[in-house]
């Protein structure tokens, strides 16, 4: 009698104990495959855990797992509040497909190291816990190091890695991918994703998934994309976990009243949400979200409004022209009479370097006319700047002199004979120190605020998203994103002001 039919017929016989050689896990392996469903049987006889009070017990799927289940497709993503257990049941499914099924490479990424270590021990208990007679015969592993499983038998794998490994994907054909916390990731975490994206065999399957962490980063936009795209959007709010319960709240808030209607939500929960709100204060909505708008935007990290940047961002339309590739994007042209300012970011310039950022504005209104962002080395950039400056009838030319814009200043002198160049205090560009930075970065909050309308630049109000207040208080891009569009506005904007002051 085949493995499937016998274990239909009896569900209360535990797969573990059926299932002796390979050629009966192969068939488990084809079962799961063709009847879905299945998965939460096999996952429940045959792995095991250890839960929140310590205790090792089996995989029995909880509310959230079993509607992940029911709705997932072939790319997925998962925004969800913390401890739902979906990077369990995600391991514990795809541990499965891998010891099922001849020449899988399964690979889950974690935010850090020392979070893709506690996974692979999940991952090894699963290992551990198997029948004697599996992990000795078709399952014996090969090699079984920090964040590796081999099982040559089946010509199958399962990786473990940490987003901050540089090669983390690179040059493998995955048939299963799962990437945790990706909100949190390292470095250039949409680079890093890109390249994981190529090693996905065709028709292999991916869950992303993530707590919120602000309403920018790859994580934001790839949620804000995913209907688009094609992939599967799984929300979770805190209340769909079951030990999410205190003491009952007897007379209740408003807004708890709605939530309770909306939801079905029970004063045991209301009475769990207090404490959420005493222990997290305003990260509430982001550690524990109840929708999946007002999670991603309850963080304080953000520097500016993001609402505002928001509402500007879905009202701003496409540029009049477009040069140089489109690097150089252009919506107001030069109208004689008017002054402008050509506002310069250097950055790091070059082939591999950081963006060297150019803004053209209207001096009068501070309305961007035109903005380039483009590698650039010192002396095209300086060519450049002078060529934009020319066609907008002779503008001031305002270069950051940090670090590169030295060698710009010097360039627009000697080789581009262009004199009309911002000055303070007697010296030539603009400097960007610990002290004006706070001012001119407050200058372009109270506009975004204020005067949205100024901005038209896609890449400029992206870049507001993630600009935000690190440890210690300073301010940059996160982790992955860029801020050199924003400080060249962020220098035009201030010398405008400036030289406004001058006049008065």
């Amino acid at each position: 009698m085949a493995f499937g039919q016998r274990a239909r017929r009896d569900i209360g016989v535990s797969m573990g104990k059926i299932v002796r050689d390979l050629e009966e896990l192969l068939e488990l392996g084809k079962m799961i495959e063709e009847r879905p469903a299945d998965v939460l049987t096999a996952a429940e006889d045959l792995l095991k855990v250890r839960d929140r009070e310590g205790v090792v017990r089996p995989l029995r799927a909880n509310a959230v797992q079993r509607a992940f289940e029911r709705e997932r497709g072939r790319e997925n993503i998962v925004l969800k509040a913390r401890q739902m257990g979906i990077t369990t049941w995600v391991a514990g499914r795809f541990f499965l497909k891998t010891v099922t099924a001849p020449g899988v490479l399964t690979v889950q990424v974690a935010q850090t190291r020392e979070a893709a270590e506690g996974t692979f021990r999940m991952v090894q208990r699963f290992w551990e816990c198997l029948p004697a007679e599996l992990r000795e015969g078709p399952l014996r592993r090969s090699k079984a190091n920090a964040g590796q499983m081999c099982f040559p038998k089946l010509d199958s794998e399962f990786r473990i890695v940490s987003a901050g490994d540089e090669n983390a994907g690179r040059g493998l054909t995955v048939q299963y991918l799962h990437c945790s916390e990706v909100s949190r990731w390292p470095g250039d975490a949409g680079a890093t994703l890109a390249g994981l994206r190529a090693a996905l065999a065709p028709g292999g399957e991916m869950v992303m998934e993530s707590t919120p962490n602000g309403a920018y980063g790859c994580f934001y936009e790839e949620w804000g994309r995913a209907s688009s795209g094609g992939v599967v959007q799984h929300f979770f709010p805190w209340w769909m976990e079951e030990a999410y319960v205190a003491a009952p709240v007897e007379e209740l808030r408003e807004d708890e009243r709605r939530l309770m209607l909306a939801n079905g939500l029970t004063a045991g929960q209301i009475g769990f949400r207090r404490g959420l709100e005493a222990s997290y204060r305003g990260l509430r909505s982001q550690e524990f979200a109840e929708d999946p708008e007002s999670c991603f935007k309850a963080t304080g990290e953000c520097c500016f409004e993001v609402g505002a940047v928001e509402m500007r961002l879905a009202s701003v339309g496409e540029p009049l022209e477009m040069r140089r590739g489109g690097a150089l994007q252009i919506w107001l042209p030069p109208i004689v009479g008017k002054e402008y300012v050509v506002a310069v970011d250097t950055a790091g310039g070059g082939a591999d370097g950081d963006f060297a950022a150019v803004q053209v504005i209207e001096m009068g209104s501070g309305l961007q006319c035109a903005e380039l962002q483009q590698r650039l080395g010192t002396l095209e950039l300086a060519r450049v700047s002078a060529e934009l400056a020319r066609e907008y009838g002779g503008a001031l030319i305002a270069v950051e002199r940090n670090n590169h814009g030295a060698g710009v200043l010097a360039y627009l002198d000697s080789v581009e004979r262009y004199g009309r160049v911002y000055e303070q205090g007697g010296v030539a560009g603009w400097l960007t120190t610990a002290g004006s930075k706070p001012g001119m970065v407050s200058r372009m909050g109270a506009l975004l605020v204020e005067s949205p309308w100024m901005f038209f630049s896609r890449r400029l109000l992206g870049e507001c998203r993630t600009f935000v207040t690190m440890a210690g208080g300073r301010t940059g891009a996160v982790n992955g994103a860029h801020d050199d569009c924003l400080m060249a506005m962020a220098i035009g904007q201030a010398v405008r002001a400036e030289l406004a002051a001058r006049r008065r």
